[in-house]
C-alpha cells in the first residue's frame, strides 16, 4: 500500500484497510525498536513541528519518531511562529513546505491544518485540533489490538464530553473499524448530529454500532474498553469548570464502572489525567470543589486494568508509522 505524499488530517480520509496498514506498520516499527534494529532511512530530511497548543506526548512522540528515522525536527511554539498573525496560513505553508519534507500542526480549528495541507506541497500531519485527534486514534487502536488481539466487535465506551476531538475521533475510528461505540454522558455532551450521520454510514459498511446514552449502568455493561478524557479542553476558560464538574461527575470512571464492564475490560485515557491532586490544576480544582479526583479515580488509573502508559508509548510508534508511510518507506526511495 502506497501512502507516500498523503496528508494525515482526520481518519475520515482513510479507509479501514489503510488504517490497518498503519497499525501493522506501527507494530513492526515497535518490534524493531525493542530489538534495537535501526530504521534511520530518512537521513537528511527535516520536518517542522508547529505547536500552538503545548503538549508532552505529541511533541515527544514526533521528535523521537523523527530522530529514529534519521529526520531532523524544528519546533515552533506560539512565540516562535507568525502563523496567522504576521503571516497568513497559506504563506506559512508555502515557506515551510519549501524547507521541510513534512509539517505537523497542533492547535485550534481544523480549518487551519486543512489550509496548511492545501498550500504546503508536502505531507501535513494533524497533532490535534479542536475537532479531531487522529494520531491519538492510531495509538488507541494499536493498544486495543495488543490487548484483545482484534478490533472488530470490541465495545468502547467514551465517558465525559464527547463533543470535541476525542469523542469525535473515537466515534469515527470505531465506526470505520467495525467496533461498537458508546457515548455515555449527558445528552448535552453527545457528538453533533452531522458527524453522527457520517459515522452511521461508516458503521453500515463495517458492522459497527453507535449508541448514545445517559445511563451509566446500561452504557458500560460488558464494555471491553472504558475511555475518558479531561472534562475541560485546552484553552477553555476557568469558568466552565464548575458547570462541567456538576454535569459530568455522574460519568466519572470508578471501580464500580469497571466492575460493570466485561471481566477483561481495560481503561484508556489520552492524558494528562486529573486522577489525584499532584498537579497545580488538580490541586486548585480539588480545593475549589472539594474533590480528590475528577474524570477518573486514582484507584482505576493505577489499577492493572489501566493501560494508559502502554497507550502513551504507542503514540510514538504510530506517529513514526504515519511519518514513514507518508514520506515513503525504504523500498520506495
Amino acid at each position: 500500500m502506497n501512502l507516500k505524499g498523503r496528508n494525515f488530517l482526520t481518519l475520515k480520509d482513510y479507509s479501514p484497510e489503510e488504517i490497518v496498514y498503519l497499525l501493522d506498520l506501527a507494530a513492526n516499527l515497535k518490534a524493531k525498536k525493542k530489538a534495537g534494529i535501526p530504521m534511520d532511512c530518512h537521513r537528511g530530511k527535516n520536518i517542522a513541528l508547529i505547536f500552538e497548543k503545548t503538549s508532552t506526548r505529541t511533541r515527544c512522540s514526533f521528535e523521537v519518531a523523527a530522530h529514529d528515522l534519521g529526520i531532523g525536527t524544528t519546533y515552533l511554539d506560539p512565540k516562535s511562529s507568525q502563523i496567522g498573525k504576521k503571516e497568513s496560513i497559506a504563506d506559512t505553508a508555502r515557506v515551510l513546505g519549501s524547507m521541510f519534507e513534512g509539517i505537523e500542526y497542533r492547535g485550534f480549528g481544523q480549518e487551519i491544518v486543512e489550509e496548511l495541507a492545501k498550500y504546503a506541497g508536502v505531507p501535513v500531519w494533524n497533532g490535534l485540533t479542536n475537532e479531531y485527534h487522529p494520531t491519538q486514534m492510531l495509538a488507541d487502536l494499536l493498544t486495543i489490538r495488543e490487548n484483545f488481539g482484534r478490533l472488530k466487535g470490541i465495545k468502547l465506551v467514551y465517558m465525559g464530553d464527547a463533543r470535541y476531538n476525542m469523542g469525535n475521533s473515537l466515534m469515527i475510528a470505531c465506526a470505520k473499524m467495525g467496533m461498537h461505540f458508546v457515548a455515555c454522558t449527558s445528552k448535552e455532551y453527545f457528538p453533533n448530529s452531522e458527524l453522527i450521520q457520517i459515522c452511521e454510514g461508516y458503521a453500515k459498511d463495517s458492522g459497527a454500532t453507535l449508541t448514545f446514552t445517559e445511563n451509566v449502568e446500561e452504557g458500560t455493561k460488558d464494555a471491553d474498553v472504558i475511555y475518558t478524557d479531561v472534562w475541560v479542553s485546552m484553552g477553555e476558560p476557568d469558568e466552565v469548570w464548575e458547570k462541567r464538574i456538576k454535569e459530568l461527575t455522574p460519568y466519572k470512571v470508578t471501580k464500580k464502572v469497571m466492575e460493570n464492564a466485561a471481566e477483561e475490560a481495560i481503561f484508556l485515557h489520552c492524558l494528562p489525567a486529573f486522577h489525584d491532586l499532584k498537579t497545580e490544576i488538580g490541586k486548585e480544582m480539588g480545593e475549589r470543589f472539594q474533590l480528590a479526583e475528577l474524570e477518573v479515580t486514582d484507584e482505576v488509573f493505577e489499577s492493572e486494568q489501566s493501560k494508559v502508559f502502554q497507550e502513551a508509548e504507542n503514540r510514538m510508534h504510530t506517529i513514526k508509522a504515519v511519518i514513514l508511510a507518508t514520506l515513503g518507506e525504504p523500498d520506495e526511495n
